[in-house]
């Protein structure tokens, strides 16, 4: 399931990213600010780009709504899986992006224009019927619906225009030729069916147990490979938040202030639960599915079970489930379909609706009001979150009590006594390395880097809690001695032992073309694997280097075994049982349309370097305390 995360977080293009970035900023349902945050008249800043700023209730909001959307998709995405996607970080890293962008349109001139604006707002099919804009009460209608302020959507709007005018005008010079959309269609649509074969050292025993000598000698001749990267140590004091909630007290009055303070947090919008029998037609038999769809009417008007006409007549994706769009997916729905729901009464189905390429029957299986969860149910909620916000304002309050104190004696040890507080040693650690039951994010390690020598950190907050920390050593990256590591050296030296006989034992076993592979691999315990289609650059288990592996696959003859070559494991075999090519007459009926989709990939790759240019010009500051305080407090919700 990770994996498939993974892919949905990565699968849209960096310039997608930014424009839908555009919109998550200021379209969203009020779900309560971020925490106590900037109430104070603090700093409120959790990213500085030149003059432009990103608040930490716009970051709270943006990352609220991407999660949301996530786990609407996966049910199962909990907060340890937000943390191993870093989807925090990623979040806030679209939105530096898109306020460079907005940044620069602003210092080209770029300015968008009331027409541009109305064009935007007139082209989208849910404020169109018939072709035409619904006027603007409609359109002022269906943005309250969906609880959507108008001038924040059409600022949204403006944005993304601006977005738009300000990519085209950087990607204008961004250009590729025809031989390289050529190579581009081959590496796509060349395809071949193979089979390989995959023998891992790990499992490969090796009765050898070499000398000092051999290994030092191994060293040497390798002496490269073996770095020690920088490491730092510090003096920290850490308050756990876990450990402060035990000491703290929260009042039933507390808990209803917060809940009246926040009573838009525990609003649910109203929902309607809709139902669609859906019946396509094309021109010859329009009149025939009409005549259809009169006669479902009358059945459901009779008191047939719209669910079971729903399964045996309906042609769209959710047929098989009784036509069941439940609350939210119907909302997807054309804006004739959206305008008849919205009319519709608790089991009421609507007269037959003709979209122009098919017949949709609705019906409102369920109308559920507007609520506001009762304070008994939000009870909990609340009481974790009040613990979770004034454990860590104890816990900031006495790191910057302690950080001043630290500062005048320039030793957080003797502070941390004179507070009655516990430091200790960090241990040497590379920079972003967890500091297990502390910090499991880095951010600590990563601090130290940021500090001179006997420098003091300011307080720091990770998951786990609020942290002060003072660089106490630097041991700069060096060439590695052979007693530093040895077991290193022996495990690479017995490796390469494994992978060399690995390599023989393949080599001896393929040249017996009257053996299946299958049969080989069963007999030797090897891992056998067939792909039917295999693309250049697809990714194949087992298998790492896929530069050599598309190197062989796409110039061996048929049925002709490769020589062994090496994976990050031991080594493999390959071989082409078919192969699948194309020539410059298939490249020619859709040459225009590859052209388009590697200038696209083109250009944004030179965006992507353009924008980490921008950001290196820019000087941004990201303040890290604030980003992590607001994220531990929507996290703290969601675990809530």
């Amino acid at each position: 399931m990770l994996k498939a995360m993974r892919k949905n977080v990565k699968s849209l293009s960096p310039v997608l990213w930014i424009v839908i970035a555009a919109f998550v900023i200021t379209i969203f349902a009020v779900w309560g600010g971020a925490s106590r945050v900037g109430e104070s008249g603090g700093n409120n800043k959790v990213v500085q780009i030149g003059k432009e700023v990103i608040t930490a209730e716009e970051y709270f909001q943006v990352l609220r709504q991407r999660i949301e959307a996530m786990q609407k998709d996966y049910p199962e995405l909990n907060l340890e899986m937000i943390k191993q996607l870093n989807l925090p970080q990623q979040i806030l890293e679209q939105m530096i992006q898109q306020r460079l962008l907005l940044s620069l349109a602003k210092e080209m001139g770029l300015k968008v224009t009331d027409q541009e604006l109305q064009e935007k707002i007139i082209s989208y099919p849910v404020f169109q019927r018939d072709g035409k804009f619904i006027g603007f009460e409609e359109y002022k209608r269906i943005l309250d619906w969906n609880h959507i302020p108008i001038g924040q959507f059409e600022d949204s709007l403006r944005d993304e225009i601006l977005l738009t005018k300000v990519l085209q005008l950087l990607t204008a010079g961004v250009a590729v030729t025809e031989e390289e959309a050529w190579e581009s269609y081959r590496n796509q649509n060349e395809t071949a069916k193979i089979e390989y074969l995959v023998a891992s050292a790990e499992g490969f025993p090796v009765s050898y147990d070499p000398n000092e000598e051999e290994l030092r000698s191994y060293f040497e001749s390798n002496k490269s490979k073996y770095q020690i990267p920088e490491k730092r140590e510090g003096q920290l004091v850490f308050i756990k938040t876990e450990e402060l909630k035990k000491q703290i007290i929260v009042s039933d009055s507390e808990i209803e202030n917060y809940y009246r303070q926040h009573i838009n947090q525990f609003k649910e919008p109203a929902k309607i639960k809709v139902s669609r029998i859906y019946l396509t037609y094309t021109e010859p038999d329009k009149q025939q599915v009409i005549e259809q769809s009169k006669n479902l009417k009358a059945r459901l008007d009779s008191g047939e079970d719209f669910s079971e006409l729903a399964r045996i007549y309906s042609q769209d994706e959710k047929a098989a489930d009784g036509g069941d769009w439940g609350y939210y997916d119907w909302q997807a729905f054309t804006a004739e379909e959206i305008q008849v729901i919205n009319q519709l009464e608790v089991g009421q189905v609507s007269e037959p609706v003709d979209l122009g390429y098919a017949i949709s029957i609705l019906k409102a299986t369920e109308k559920m009001p507007e609520i506001t969860k009762p304070l008994d149910e939000v009870k909990a909620m609340i009481q974790n979150n009040l613990l979770e916000q004034k454990a860590r304002e104890q816990a900031s309050e006495r790191m910057e009590k302690l950080a001043k104190i630290a500062k005048k004696t320039r030793s957080l040890e003797q502070a941390a006594k004179r507070e009655g507080l516990t430091s200790q040693e960090t241990g040497l650690l590379t920079a972003g390395e967890p500091i297990p039951e502390i910090d499991s994010s880095g951010f600590l390690s990563q601090t130290l880097f940021e500090l001179d020598e006997k420098e003091l950190s300011s307080p720091i907050f990770t998951y786990e809690g609020v942290g002060l920390v003072q660089l106490t050593r630097i041991e700069p990256q060096h060439q590695a001695s052979f007693e530093e590591v040895q077991t290193q050296v022996l495990n690479d030296f017995l490796n390469d032992i494994k992978k060399e006989k690995i390599k023989e034992k393949l080599a001896s076993l393929i040249h017996d073309q009257a053996i299946s592979w299958e049969k080989i691999a069963e007999e030797n315990n090897l891992e056998y694997k067939r792909v039917e289609t295999h693309k250049r650059g697809q990714y194949l288990s087992l298998i790492d280097n896929t530069e050599v592996l598309d190197n062989l696959v796409f110039s061996l003859p048929l049925n002709q075994p490769s020589e062994p070559f090496e994976t990050a494991e031991g080594y493999a075999v390959v071989r082409v049982l078919e192969r699948k090519e194309v020539n410059r007459e298939d490249f020619a009926r859709v040459k225009d349309q590859e052209t388009e989709n590697l200038l696209n990939e083109a250009r944004e790759m030179f965006l992507y370097s353009y924008l980490q240019k921008a950001r290196e010009d820019m000087k941004i500051k990201i303040n890290y305390n604030l980003f992590s305080q607001v994220t531990d407090d929507l996290l703290g919700r969601i675990g809530g």
